[in-house]
């Protein structure tokens, strides 16, 4: 999930800035109740909430969201798989789903909301699987064409995008990476995807405030692993080089759970 806010956690913002959030719920296939209350006093009430992987389609979902009047969905066509939402207190200039390629545009994966100055893209970014029979939609033909994707929607004005990328980019990234070389989420062919964005002028805003080790977004529910720490950072805030300069934070929140993802955050002046 991803948020946009004018105050975040504990320290209030000035009126021009805007924070953002990466928080990925659980979902659930059949019957999806989104509770957001208690995370949304947490990020002191953010403006825009991003949602990966929300599994469900919008009769689905109660949500007890009154002061978020735009809301807006892509579901997959698969029920119970997938999918993205953003929910806004304030009217986007635009709202697009999908990358306009048939090929990817059936399982809900990216949301763009355009903004006064920037392009936010929620993604959920398509999982290799356990035996990689994925890997080679996902490196050669995704990633190729959603970096294509945010590279024309940058000829307009920035982009923001957010989201679950399945990928933890380096080995500082992981917790074992010299035993997930060959594993979903950390092959050559997905960090290079990652090194794609990189190269192109994107920045990963965590590291341009944190080079430590052992900030993970996601934990596997096995092995006590999140209480143990042993985790992924696959959860992403990137943006365009030239706001690079508005950005004044960028943040990983471990300690907020109901998910086995943790949610991100960046503030960001207008």
């Amino acid at each position: 999930m991803a948020c946009i806010k004018d105050t975040i956690l504990s320290f209030p913002l000035k009126d021009s800035a805007n924070k953002t959030i990466s928080l990925k719920p659980p979902g659930v296939a059949e019957k999806n109740t989104v509770t957001l209350s208690p995370s949304l006093k947490y990020f002191n009430d953010p403006d825009i909430i991003c949602l990966q992987e929300t599994k469900a389609h919008p009769e689905q979902v109660d949500l007890d969201l009154d002061n978020y009047p735009y809301k807006y969905w892509n579901s997959a066509e698969k029920k119970g798989y997938s999918g993205t939402a953003i929910f806004s207190k304030n009217k986007p200039l635009s709202i697009n789903n999908d990358l306009g390629i048939i090929k990817h545009d059936n399982e809900g994966r990216v949301i763009c909301m355009e903004l006064k100055n920037y392009y936010l893209i929620t993604v959920y970014t398509p999982n290799s699987k356990r035996d990689l029979s994925r890997l080679d939609y996902r490196a050669n033909e995704w990633d190729v064409d959603f970096l294509k994707y945010l590279k024309e929607l940058e000829k307009n004005k920035p982009v923001i995008f957010c989201g679950d990328l399945n990928v933890a980019h380096k080995e500082i990234d992981l917790k074992n990476p010299k035993t997930n070389k060959k594993n979903a989420g950390f092959t050559i062919e997905e960090r290079k995807g990652f090194d794609n964005y990189i190269q192109e002028g994107f920045i990963d805003t965590f590291r341009m405030f944190n080079t430590d080790p052992n900030h993970y977004t996601w934990w596997s529910y096995m092995f006590n692993s999140r209480s143990k720490n042993v985790g992924w950072r696959i959860d992403y805030f990137c943006i365009s080089e030239n706001i690079k300069n508005k950005l004044k934070s960028s943040i990983i929140l471990p300690d907020v759970m109901g998910s086995d993802h943790a949610p991100v955050l960046i503030e960001i002046d207008e």
